[in-house]
């Protein structure tokens, strides 16, 4: 295979090459169920290949699987939000991201500090745990949409009332506005948002906890919230910004992308009757089902922003240091190299090792709980709906392109 030639000539940091052009970033996909297809000859011809930002600023991409792999779990790189090359998609991001700080755009060992505050909370006993109470919490919002007939918009009734009010309950937080969790991640997780409108966001979802933490303060209770106010918040060891970064990020982080596998899960379904139906046949599958689900439809494609600390080699290609670098899931996640035919959907595939959640020392502290409720979400729904369809035309889904996290904007169903 032929290679253009290697851009490493010295230069400013940041500074444009000229060798070639950079092609623009972020690519839309063509099919919801499938990485744009543009990946697959960035991955033959230009692994690793440079791209205009939205905010203009130039970065490298990576699509194949070993190199996020090794990219994700080398020492060399940084996920500092405050590096001056860091791949900010969107203009507002990396100001707001600076000011508050969420810990999955730090290093150790801050990175460090406060992924051990909620490693104990999302281990795999405590998540199994919590199975009866996200089934409870999962029935009751599926016979509030069926009371309410449809047809409903899904994304609303069920996928984000799922994911919030599964968070809400695990920190402790009242759950009467879900639509408001959804606005604030809207607008933070925007491309088009100006850093004042990320600040104004986050501001009123900080103040929000911080008048919880202070309830939590007088009155503890057996959720989230009160085990870091009595065990972090403490001189010397979490401030109050620092706590507020660190709820603020698991509520934003665990709530968007698990809405969005809801609704993608259910959507693909939907297109796809007879995997509907095998699973229908044997529950037993299911998660299995929901890691090849994470697999195909990797919505956290491009979360993964880092910066190169030192020169770094992949794949023939040198990425020098101080550029900004985007792992691709989706293209790590449908590597023919890695998996065989990646745009089947395969429920039985093996050896199923995707990145769906990233890799490496950042890799989704809350996993296991992502996986829980997209078990139990789709298993109940496949079981006490068996009449769902979509209402309307295929054209009337609203896919969200402009989102940090891909997914849909709204989707119209009946039964």
């Amino acid at each position: 295979m032929t290679t253009p030639e290697n851009p490493t000539a010295p230069r400013t940091p940041g500074e444009p090459r000229t060798d070639t052009p950079p092609r623009d970033f972020p690519i839309q996909r063509g099919c919801p169920f499938a990485a744009p297809a543009e990946y697959d000859a960035l991955r033959t011809h230009e692994p690793v290949a440079r791209v205009t930002l939205p905010t203009k600023r130039e970065a490298w991409v990576l699509t194949r699987y070993d190199d996020v792999r090794e990219l994700l779990s080398d020492p060399r790189v940084s996920a500092d939000i405050r590096r001056p090359n860091f791949p900010a998609l969107g203009e507002g991001e990396q100001e707001a991201g600076a000011r508050f700080r969420p810990f999955i755009r730090t290093d150790a060992p801050e990175h460090t500090k406060y992924r051990r505050m909620l490693l104990p909370v999302f281990t795999v006993r405590q998540v199994r745990a919590m199975r009866p109470a996200v089934q409870t919490r999962v029935d009751e919002i599926l016979d509030d949409m069926l009371a309410a007939g449809g047809p409903v918009d899904f994304v609303s009734a069920y996928a984000n009332a799922v994911s919030t009010s599964v968070i809400c309950e695990l920190l402790g937080i009242p759950r009467e506005n879900l639509e408001f969790f959804r606005d604030v991640t809207r607008i933070s997780g925007s491309r088009h948002s100006t850093a004042e409108q990320v600040s104004e966001a986050l501001g009123g979802l900080f103040g929000l906890l911080a008048e919880l933490i202070g309830r939590r303060r007088e009155e503890p209770r057996d959720d989230l919230i009160s085990k870091l106010v009595i065990e972090q918040l403490v001189p010397g060891h979490v401030t109050m910004d620092q706590l507020l970064s660190t709820l603020g990020i698991t509520i934003n982080a665990g709530r968007e992308t698990t809405t969005s596998m809801i609704a993608l899960s259910t959507l693909l379904l939907l297109q796809r009757p007879e995997l509907m139906e095998e699973l229908r046949r044997d529950p037993s599958v299911m998660p299995a089902a929901v890691d090849e689900l994470l697999r195909v439809l990797s919505v956290a494609d491009s979360i993964p922003l880092r910066v190169a600390a030192e020169d770094i080699e992949l794949s023939g290609w040198t990425i020098p240091a101080d550029d900004g670098v985007i792992a691709l899931l989706a293209g790590a996640n449908h590597d023919p190299e890695r998996f065989d035919e990646p745009e089947r959907v395969d429920f039985h595939r093996t050896d199923n090792h995707h990145v769906a959640f990233g890799y490496g020392v950042h890799q989704c502290v809350g996993q296991h709980l992502a996986r829980l409720e997209l078990e139990v979400a789709l298993e109940t729904l496949l079981r006490r709906v068996p009449t769902l369809r979509l209402a309307g035309d295929r054209e009337d889904i609203v896919i969200k392109h402009d989102s940090a996290t891909f997914g849909l904007e709204e989707l119209k169903v009946a039964w």
